[in-house]
């Protein structure tokens, strides 16, 4: 089950074939689009109440109206589930600032290559951030892989579970690896 409020995304690999597990919370989608203008609010240039890029979060309480009050920016998450098969292979849990240079189909053949080549999600999540900066993302980016493992498959690698792990950079950390990366290839 995936809850989902705002502009992250998760993408489940079934098979090589990438399922959306959620729904980003843009202002340009028409479901959400049609939810805030019910409400009161407006979108001004893809943006709420031509402020935010999202309409829902858990946080941005200066743009939420008072407990009770409906408000066009809520918090409320939306729910998918789904009924996990032998085909499924893993999960990718990532912020907008992979999606957006980055197709959900995209993200799941770079992973499933890459834990093809090493079996190492954390490395598959530094992978999909480091192709989102070449890719010139302007956003943040942090990526988690979640990998998904049959019981008899478990016997033959327990490595995996042990290799769990996230991955995320703030835009702090962003801007100094650009700077590094940027410096580096100038030698």
């Amino acid at each position: 089950m995936v809850a989902n409020a705002g502009d992250c995304r998760a993408v489940l690999c079934r098979n090589g074939e990438a399922i959306d597990m959620s729904q980003d919370h843009r202002p340009n989608y028409p479901s959400e689009r049609r939810r805030v203008e019910e409400l009161g609010g407006f979108i001004d240039d893809g943006y709420l109440n031509g402020i935010l890029s999202v309409t829902r979060a858990l946080g941005d309480w200066d743009m939420k109206l008072p407990r009770g009050s409906a408000s066009p920016l809520i918090a409320e998450p939306e729910f998918r589930q789904i009924v996990l098969t032998e085909e499924d292979e893993f999960l990718i849990i990532a912020c907008d600032g992979i999606w957006d240079v980055l197709s959900s189909q995209q993200a799941v053949s770079l992973v499933r290559r890459g834990l093809r080549r090493h079996d190492d999600p954390e490395q598959c999540a530094k992978d999909l951030v480091m192709e989102a900066l070449r890719l010139n993302t302007f956003d943040n980016l942090t990526v988690i892989v979640v990998c998904f493992t049959s019981p008899d498959h478990q016997e033959l690698s327990p490595m995996r579970h042990r290799r769990l792990r996230s991955c995320s950079f703030s835009a702090e950390a962003l801007y100094s690896l650009q700077s590094w990366l940027d410096n580096k290839g100038s030698h």
